[in-house]
């Protein structure tokens, strides 16, 4: 089965895809979005870790874009 999670907050939006890993437990893909009048932005990037579950994963996606958001917002990071 495949997890999907979605988090927004205002004009950014995290969301994730799980699915297995080759060799066992799960991995996440995730997509970070940013939407405004001038211009639209979107990262995708795969976990560099595996879970034992796929609810782990999800959430664990889930925190490491909204960590990326943090970053890129407080221009620590550029893409």
């Amino acid at each position: 089965m495949t997890l999907l999670g979605n988090v927004q907050e205002g004009e950014w939006s995290v969301n994730v895809v799980t699915e297995p890993a080759e060799d066992g437990g799960f991995q996440s893909t995730i997509y970070v979005s940013h939407t405004s009048p001038d211009a639209n932005f979107e990262h995708a990037f795969r976990h560099d870790r595996k879970f034992g579950s796929e609810r782990e994963a999800a959430l664990d996606g889930l925190r490491d874009g909204m960590t990326w958001i943090e970053l890129k917002m407080a221009r620590t990071i550029k893409v």
